[in-house]
């Protein structure tokens, strides 16, 4: 687990040109006097020496001056591609300012317009016509140790859809985030898109898509593909975490339940969004002096984010001792089609979710379709959690009934990018008359309401999986069972300062990632030793060892590899 935080110093028989051409390598005019001669560089650079702080100084300068977001995007990956350490350098000091630009919103965008922005490959890409030589391109990776893997097949891009090759920009932001949030050494990290192709018209038509142009996959080929590329992995990097993303809802329970006891893996769609929005509601317990056993939750959505946050609460709740049947009123679900219940047709992801005539019984509500306004009279929900990536979902009437009934209602439009959530923060302030605690799943700035400012935390799964997948990489876990992702939402938080929670904001901020991710990190270590799942470390030597396996982006020596 040492090397998780990369080499102290890069050998190379290399020299010249090719270490200013490479990322992992270029120091640009950082490079000392002494390592310009050693290593070649003479007169290829200016004569000045600048520092890093100097150097993100100029970057800085360069991304700020640019007129759009989806700029600064291109600007960003142009910089990780010409000097990976500056990059992350940059990000990691500017972690509220550039986190939108790396991921979401702005990530979203640049899935959408992936073709037509594209400027250099970055990762492995895999397409039906590879399925019999996967472990050959896995190989083709320069760097063999990789510890940690973000997979997409690109059907379910955040709130956009099916985006074909253009949902590489997922795992390269995800990565990208893991490395700044929680150290873990960019040469450990692959982004890997599975092309299985696309059922988007738009990219289809396009005469310059630059994905595999044809119908996705789908049955038993798609399965048979899939597996091709979990014993790919196990082969090929045995010691990688797998962390699955943006698959369909259709495919990716599927998936999950079929590999997680196969190959170390995660889907962050369905458990990472389960932790974050868990968290979420655990520090609201702090303003409202409550219990988890004490909130109804009602979801508008049933797919991976709504389904894994219902997993998360339900577990939370069995484990401070409600029983099934409370667990089973404490929760209700609506889909496209209304209010998810027992004997109607449902996704079988939602089957356990589903109100039985007893639930229906209890509230009064009757077998039949009910509106949200009329399940939250009767149920009464403390909490409201979207993610349907349709805006306008949650009307005004529903969240002014909801305040009717519970004095600091939570409120999480979790839909992102974020034109696709829900409602406004501000929205759900004013119809709360002040006392709603918001939380949404993109940035939103503060809301000023009746004199006082409410700050809008941002329930972003990168407060999970980085601290999550560093924990797991260095406890050495088998398996990263449900309890890891309860322990992680516990932790962070625990995270939350009061000053925090007293401004409205149910997360940490997105400055204060790194801390997060460490302590998450060691909880997780500290849980594998205590239950044996993983290499038991003295709980005395857990905080060092997480801290010195997490890798801050700066330059190391260069010598000549004799």
């Amino acid at each position: 687990m040492e090397d998780l935080a990369g080499p102290e110093v890069i050998e190379t028989k290399k020299g010249g040109v090719w270490l200013l051409k490479n990322p992992n390598t270029n120091k640009g005019l950082a490079f000392s006097y002494e390592e310009r001669e050693q290593l070649g560089l003479g007169c290829m650079l200016p004569h000045r020496l600048c520092t890093i702080e100097e150097q993100v100084a100029l970057e800085l300068e360069h991304l700020r001056a640019k007129p759009t977001d989806l700029e600064k995007y291109i600007g960003l990956a142009s910089l990780q591609d010409r000097n990976e350490v500056l990059f992350y350098r940059v990000l990691v000091e500017n972690m509220e300012e550039f986190m939108p630009i790396v991921y979401t919103p702005t990530v979203g965008l640049a899935c959408q317009q992936y073709s037509h922005i594209f400027r250099t490959a970055r990762g492995i890409w895999l397409t039906p016509d590879d399925a019999d030589r996967i472990p050959q391109i896995l190989r083709n990776r320069p760097l063999p140790d990789i510890r940690l893997i973000v997979v997409t097949d690109n059907e379910r891009i955040l709130g956009v859809g099916d985006q074909g090759c253009g949902g590489m920009g997922i795992p390269i932001g995800k990565l990208a985030l893991y490395v700044a949030g929680a150290g873990i050494h960019p040469s450990k990290c692959l982004p890997i898109s599975l092309d299985v192709g696309t059922d988007n018209p738009r990219l289809l038509e396009d005469p310059l898509y630059l994905g595999y142009r044809k119908r996705r996959l789908r049955g038993q080929e798609y399965d048979d593909f899939i597996e091709a590329f979990v014993q790919g992995v196990l082969k090929v990097f045995p010691r990688a975490l797998l962390q699955w993303e943006d698959f369909h809802n259709k495919q990716a329970f599927r998936i999950l339940d079929r590999y997680r006891k196969q190959i170390l893996c995660f889907n962050d769609d369905i458990q990472g969004t389960g932790a974050v929005a868990l968290a979420g509601i655990f520090a609201s317990q702090r303003v409202t002096g409550t219990s988890i056993a004490d909130q109804r939750v009602l979801y508008i959505g049933a797919g991976e984010a709504c389904t894994g946050i219902a997993r998360r609460v339900a577990a939370a709740m069995r484990s401070e001792g409600a029983s099934k049947k409370a667990i089973q009123r404490a929760q209700l679900m609506f889909d496209i089609h209304g209010l998810v219940r027992r004997n109607y047709n449902m996704e079988p992801h939602c089957v356990q979710f589903a109100a039985t005539p007893d639930t229906l019984s209890h509230y009064g509500l009757p077998d039949a379709d009910a509106t949200p306004e009329q399940v939250i009279t009767a149920f009464k929900p403390t909490v409201l959690v979207g993610a349907t990536a349709c805006p306008g979902v949650f009307r005004q009437s529903m969240i002014e009934e909801m305040t009717r009934h519970v004095d600091r209602p939570v409120i999480m439009p979790l839909s992102n990018p974020t034109g696709k959530a829900e409602c406004s923060p501000s929205e759900a302030i004013a119809w709360t008359a002040g006392r709603g605690l918001v939380a949404t799943g993109s940035p939103f700035p503060p809301v000023d309401y009746q004199g006082r400012r409410h700050v809008i935390g941002q329930a972003n799964n990168v407060f999970i999986f980085p601290g999550l997948g560093l924990g797991a990489l260095v406890s050495g876990v088998r398996e990263i069972g449900d309890e890891m992702f309860t322990l992680a939402a516990r932790t962070l938080a625990d995270s939350v300062t009061a000053d925090r929670l007293e401004s409205g904001a149910l997360y940490p901020p997105q400055s204060e990632l790194r801390e997060v991710s460490r302590r998450i990190a060691c909880a997780i270590v500290k849980h594998a030793g205590e239950t044996h799942v993983g290499r038991h470390i003295p709980p005395y030597e857990i905080e060092a060892t997480v801290r010195r396996v997490m890798w801050y982006p700066d330059y190391v020596p260069i010598v000549r590899k004799r």
